[in-house]
């Protein structure tokens, strides 16, 4: 039997919603204020919670707003108010509710809406991370206010991050609810239709995972999408793994592309960069894995976090949730412990070699010529070719770094065309 958890402080609406929902037979447990409705959620995971936005002790919002953060906003919720205005309703939304009912409530809108969330209930089964559940540092609360401001406009806008940093959460984050949501993964359909993957995105959004990987063909398929998107009423998010100006420079990206969607580039921060965050994402992760019976009860010690806390991440997010997945599953006790996480990390990496030896008998220009050229291929194999990282790191502007490179026959690896 399907569970509904009611929340409302005015025990009239309780009891009229529990008996309307019990006699259509699902079953129903009552909370008047919102401390109540934290203890039953701390018990149990109800199927749906129709949730008042004005109580007395803690908002509805704001209980949403915290379950949202904790990662037990796994079930749908449909919040209800007599004071609803259309700004509350969004902003719950983009919470995470479901829905939206307008005090009083009508039985037939009731008893659809109820109907409609708990078949996506059972669709959608685990909730996903999302940009709420991210963190509370203030790296990621700076992120939401960012993209809480442009959340209402449709112009585009580019994500920028390192791979697996949450760039498809902060792109969910604005997106629109109940609008369409098309995802291209690889450029070959913005190649042979585009104009069929607006279609599919009309009225809604648009996003490119990452930009950085398209061929020029693919990239003229993204210019056709952006002079339509207007016509289509859609809107273009993309994301880019690598330093799109420097792919400008280097001839690898379009310049009137990049200008196109570049427009609003707001940076989404790498997880060592909030590596507050890490032991509630950690303790998040774990106990989703439990609640889905995936894994038996566990839990942290505190040295096993601080070590989760004090790794670099470098495949941030996805490396994390690997890494967590692994200990929940092969942890022989119920506490996982220091060792039990120091076996699941890599060592971290020796230094590589030189790459070739200098030669103290040449002539100064030659031998400062072979040093700068061992210095920058060192830097450039160290932050993986990005050369907007190695110019910060050597103290250069990018276009002084890029004379310094071919003066010294330094060619920069450039990914063929597909």
């Amino acid at each position: 039997m399907q569970q509904i958890l009611v929340v409302d402080d005015e025990i009239g609406i309780r009891e009229l919603l529990s008996e309307i929902l019990s006699d259509e037979g699902y079953q129903v447990a009552l909370a008047e204020n919102a401390s109540e409705a934290r203890g039953y959620r701390s018990r149990a995971r109800p199927d749906l919670v129709l949730l008042d936005i004005w109580m007395p002790d803690t908002d509805g919002i704001t209980l949403l707003r915290e379950w949202a953060s904790a990662g037990l906003l796994t079930m749908p919720v449909v919040m209800m108010s007599g004071h609803g205005t259309i700004d509350t309703a969004v902003q719950a939304t983009r919470i995470g509710a479901y829905d939206f009912l307008e005090k009083p409530i009508a039985l037939q809108k009731l008893l659809a809406t109820v109907g409609r969330a708990l078949k996506h209930s059972g669709e959608t089964g685990q909730a996903e991370l999302s940009l709420a559940s991210l963190g509370r540092g203030s790296l990621i609360v700076d992120l939401k206010l960012r993209l809480e401001r442009i959340a209402a406009l449709r112009t585009p806008v580019l994500l920028t991050a390192e791979p697996g940093s949450g760039v498809e959460l902060a792109a969910r984050f604005l997106h629109a609810r109940n609008t369409p949501w098309v995802a291209v993964d690889a450029g070959k359909e913005l190649a042979e239709a585009p104009l069929d993957l607006l279609g599919q995105a009309r009225d809604g959004t648009l996003f490119i995972h990452d930009a950085a990987t398209l061929n020029r063909v693919e990239q003229k398929g993204l210019m056709l999408v952006l002079s339509k998107l207007e016509r289509y009423n859609t809107r273009l998010i993309c994301g880019a793994l690598q330093a799109l100006p420097d792919m400008v420079a280097q001839g690898a990206f379009d310049a009137r592309l990049y200008g196109g969607i570049a427009g609003t580039t707001i940076r989404v921060p790498s997880l060592r960069e909030h590596r507050e965050d890490v032991i509630d994402l950690a303790g998040l992760m774990l106990s989703r894995m439990v609640e889905a019976k995936e894994a038996p009860p566990r839990q942290f010690s505190t040295a096993a976090l601080n070590a989760l806390r004090n790794y670099d991440w470098p495949g941030n997010l996805a490396e994390l949730q690997s890494a967590v997945r692994t200990l929940v599953l092969t942890a022989p006790g119920e506490q996982i412990d220091l060792e039990d996480v120091e076996r699941a990390l890599p060592k971290p990496a020796a230094p590589p070699p030189p790459t070739q030896n200098l030669s103290l008998d040449l002539p100064l220009r030659d031998a400062r010529d072979a040093f700068e050229r061992v210095y920058f291929e060192h830097h450039i194999a160290k932050e993986g070719g990005n050369i907007s990282r190695v110019a910060d790191c050597v103290g250069l502007e990018r276009t002084h770094l890029y004379r310094k490179l071919k003066q010294l026959g330094i060619r920069l690896a450039r990914k063929p065309e597909e």
